[in-house]
């Protein structure tokens, strides 16, 4: 039997972690460290700076390449593929690692549950096979650090929140039904598909980092300010995690 735990940590500082997430990875045999190539390696030494901070406990860690998603194709059979490569890349490392079954720990960045694939990799494990309980510690999302960071609540009062993605937002503009959206995974700028009068945007880069970085205003004034630092972050550091919430009037 396999016991892996999905351990939310937050957003890049290491104070983000609940006492259930240095709990869990404690109690772990086994810590899977994924890398991401050169150009995201601060994400690998801000894993490793975790554990360093955080276990008192002989716990092995144990670093993987990830693999690489194909830019080609139909997007979502392009990521059903990926996960298949994923999934089969973590029941390697298991096998090699813990032949006779233990506790597995993988970090997640944020929350296990929002916009992140951990749980649904897991499942394939599952699937394949594998004797496998999934457990899940919630942790900070991308989404609280933004609102925080910026004093300031998601909703408005008894109004929804749509939550969506940079490819949605930049095919459908404005969804339907909602004042407040929350843009995660955007490739850059999809805010530029809407018209810009009567929007307001909280913008926030490597929140909860060292380098975090942060802009709002009326969407007509700060956009170009936005696309601007987004891209200078981006060739500074290789690599960029953002979100932004908007709001009409």
């Amino acid at each position: 039997m396999i016991e892996l735990s999905l351990v939310g940590i937050g957003t890049g500082n290491p104070e983000h972690l609940t006492r259930a997430a240095i709990r869990a990875l404690n109690e772990a045999d086994l810590i899977l460290l994924p890398r991401k190539g050169a150009e995201k390696a601060e994400l690998l030494d801000l894993r490793r700076m975790v554990c360093a901070d955080v276990l008192s406990t002989d716990v092995k860690l144990a670093e993987f390449d990830l693999p690489v998603r194909d830019s080609r194709g139909e997007y979502l059979g392009r990521v059903q593929d990926w996960h298949e490569a994923i999934a089969q890349t973590w029941a390697g490392q298991i096998a090699a690692h813990l032949p006779d079954g233990g506790r597995v720990a993988l970090m997640v960045w944020g929350d296990p549950s929002l916009y992140d694939s951990s749980l649904r990799i897991a499942a394939r494990l599952g699937a394949d096979g594998m004797a496998l309980r999934v457990s899940v510690v919630p942790g900070i999302t991308s989404l609280s650090a933004l609102t925080a960071a910026h004093a300031i609540a998601l909703n408005t009062i008894g109004a929804p929140v749509i939550i969506t993605t940079g490819r949605q937002l930049r095919e459908g503009g404005w969804p339907d039904g909602a004042d407040s959206v929350a843009v995660m995974l955007d490739a850059g700028s999809a805010f530029d598909v809407l018209p810009p009068q009567g929007l307001y945007i909280w913008w926030g880069a490597y929140l909860g980092m060292p380098q975090q970085a942060l802009v709002a205003g009326p969407l007509a004034d700060v956009a170009s300010r936005i696309t601007r630092l987004r891209a200078e972050l981006r060739a500074a550091h290789g690599w960029i995690m953002d979100i932004y919430l908007l709001r009409r009037n």
